[in-house]
């Protein structure tokens, strides 16, 4: 499949959080309950605004269609939509710091066709020319093989919350950029 991949705009934001919702929906289902995905749409999964003022977001687009999105951060937030309040826009120092690897979601249509690999490789890239020696992120369970795939090494899983008596399995995760 022929994708290309460019920097997410603010205007972009209606149509990423419609594919954020096809991705959460579509690519959960094994791992989390429909409860549980919907839970996370309300804030931990969604757009992050700050990512994209940042210019470390991108997303695929394979003709004329958002396919993929994913991102970079070098704030200290690990994951969340702008409806999370819990945010940490702390800029982190690359000298004794991770940054963050955020948001990846993937049209269900066009899983495991590269698009996810692709940005990825893209993200690592930007990190480490700004000077990034580590990464950190947290892990969807379906997101985990990607991750463990390309050389995240995982941590403890753990329950986070995303409503009030509701929470997810996530794995924060890791890598040394070589």
């Amino acid at each position: 499949m022929a994708f290309t991949l460019r920097l997410a705009t603010l205007e972009d934001r209606p149509e990423l959080q419609k594919l954020i919702e096809r991705s959460a929906r579509g690519l959960s289902a094994g791992d989390y309950t429909p409860q549980q995905v919907e839970l996370a749409l309300l804030g931990a999964y969604g757009v992050d605004s700050t990512l994209i003022r940042d210019g470390t977001y991108f997303v695929a687009e394979s003709e004329g269609a958002l396919v993929g999105c994913g991102g970079w951060s070098r704030r200290r937030t690990m994951y969340g939509g702008d409806a999370l309040g819990a945010r940490d826009a702390v800029e982190l120092d690359p000298a004794t710091d991770a940054a963050r690897i955020r948001a990846f979601f993937i049209d269900p249509a066009h899983a495991r066709q590269g698009i996810a690999r692709a940005i990825l490789h893209r993200c690592e890239a930007e990190a480490r020319a700004h000077g990034f020696k580590r990464l950190d992120l947290m892990a969807t369970l379906p997101g985990v093989r990607l991750y463990r795939a390309e050389g995240y090494l995982p941590g403890e899983a753990g329950e986070y919350p995303v409503a009030e008596g509701v929470t997810m399995r996530f794995v924060p995760m890791s890598k040394v950029l070589e």
